[in-house]
């Protein structure tokens, strides 16, 4: 009787705590609100600082007052270096992207820079030499971070280790990428942010996963590449142009903003709620 009697007194604590652990997260996503009576945000990043983002992104995103995040990969900054500067003057976010962007040995592009072959301490010196080269030619201390290919392992398998807590401690976002789903902003963990593609869309396919992030009150970030004519991480021009048309209307309720600034409302509200 007493085994029985401890069993139940533990499932009932049990139960309740869950229910109590339920309902506090429940209270966080009811009060979560997001600024002005918005409802949704919506962050545009580009990745890889791609030719195109200066060459046909800036003039477009000046045309539409938009700022966006452009992660750039510490190595290629250089390659056009007057471009860079012109996006940080001109307010868009510079987040990092890694210095030589290492991704899974599968990817051909990436077996002699494969992850599979890191440790933690070189990812380290990638986040770190990114940082520096970001700094001391742009002027900018990035406080986002994209993951290369959107992984987050060094090793392989039973030495396979997440760097995510290398992100957390120096940055406050972590990008993900290829994710298929908005963030939820009392529930997120800014570290692995989700990163949705929308390379390769029309207006209104981009508008899909918008729609429904506007229903459930959510944070999306898109993830481009090059900027022009629609194809394979091709985020195409006009879809681009009525996406910033359609998140600028007051009347839709987006807050449009940059991944570490919405990153750093999401931060401060949720502390300020808890």
């Amino acid at each position: 009787m007493l085994a029985l009697f401890s069993f139940g007194a533990s499932f009932r604590s049990t139960a309740v705590f869950g229910q109590s652990a339920g309902s506090a997260k429940d209270e966080l996503a009811r009060s979560f609100q997001w600024p002005n009576g918005k409802r949704m945000a919506l962050s545009l990043s580009f990745d890889d600082g791609r030719s195109s983002q200066v060459d046909t992104g800036l003039a477009l995103l000046r045309r539409h007052d938009v700022k966006v995040t452009f992660f750039l990969q510490g190595n290629q900054i250089e390659k056009r270096l007057d471009g860079w500067r012109r996006a940080a003057a001109e307010g868009h976010e510079i987040g990092n992207h890694s210095m030589t962007h290492p991704c899974t040995g599968n990817y051909e592009f990436s077996r002699k820079n494969a992850l599979e072959d890191y440790s933690l301490s070189m990812m380290e010196k990638q986040l770190d030499a990114a940082n520096a080269e970001i700094s001391r030619l742009l002027g900018a201390k990035p406080r986002t971070f994209a993951y290369p290919c959107g992984q987050k392992f060094v090793g392989r398998g039973r030495r396979a280790k997440s760097y995510v807590p290398l992100v957390a401690k120096r940055f406050l976002v972590g990008r993900g990428y290829l994710d298929e789903a908005a963030n939820d902003p009392a529930f997120c963990d800014l570290a692995q942010a989700l990163g949705t593609s929308f390379d390769d869309m029309n207006f209104e396919q981009m508008m899909k996963p918008v729609e429904q992030a506007a229903k459930q009150g959510r944070w999306i970030i898109f993830v481009g590449h090059e900027i022009g004519d629609r194809g394979y991480q091709v985020t195409d021009t006009k879809a681009l142009e009525a996406l910033c048309d359609y998140a600028r209307d007051p009347a839709n309720g987006i807050w449009l903003g940059t991944v570490g600034e919405i990153g750093a409302y999401v931060e401060e509200h949720r502390s300020a709620i808890k």
